[in-house]
């Protein structure tokens, strides 16, 4: 069953006992290197009909973003995402973008929402969340609310998590670290 926050954004993580989990004031939770965990299989068709598996992206740093079309702070955070994607593009940073739409009945409204946003990164239509509530181990920083921004290291192991809309700034902050990180 999937228990995501919809459009949470005053959720918090869970957590207690020995965790591992760095929270910063800006509310992004990183892990230290050695104690990063992989991502399972986040594999699916995109809004545009292609077969798109993260695995195939380990390499490179990869921002994915938890977003639904109906939710308000999903679309005062795309147009940030948009423009952070193209920067890193323009500059030739090993990063990749990719959307998790999750619980939009149709993909025509996802489709919209990410023209209306300028969003040129791919989507994985997910309806049912099961990517999300499956596609990372118990115990990691996991997307636990609609919007939230998972960002994979370069050997595809979870390094940060915001379970809040970002702006640029925000966004910077978390996935620059990781750009450096060699």
């Amino acid at each position: 069953m999937l228990t995501l926050a919809a459009c949470g954004g005053g959720a918090t993580s869970g957590g207690g006992g020995d965790t591992n989990f760095v929270t910063n004031t800006g509310g992004v939770q990183t892990v230290a290197k050695a104690d990063r965990k992989p991502v399972r299989e986040i594999a699916g068709e995109t809004l545009e009909g292609e077969r798109l598996d993260v695995a195939d992206l380990k390499g490179k740093v990869v921002v994915l973003n938890v977003w639904g079309s109906w939710c308000g702070p999903c679309r005062a955070e795309a147009p940030y995402f948009a423009k952070v994607a193209k920067e890193t593009e323009a500059k030739g940073q090993d990063i990749a973008f990719v959307g998790l739409n999750a619980r939009d009945a149709n993909k025509g409204s996802a489709i919209a929402f990410e023209k209306d946003y300028g969003v040129t990164y791919p989507s994985i239509y997910d309806p049912a969340g099961k990517l999300i509530v499956n596609g990372f181990p118990k115990g990691s920083l996991n997307p636990q609310a609609i919007p939230s921004t998972i960002v994979l290291d370069r050997d595809g192991k979870i390094a940060a998590r915001s379970l809040k809309a970002l702006d640029d700034k925000k966004l910077r902050e978390m996935i620059d670290p990781l750009i450096a990180e060699k």
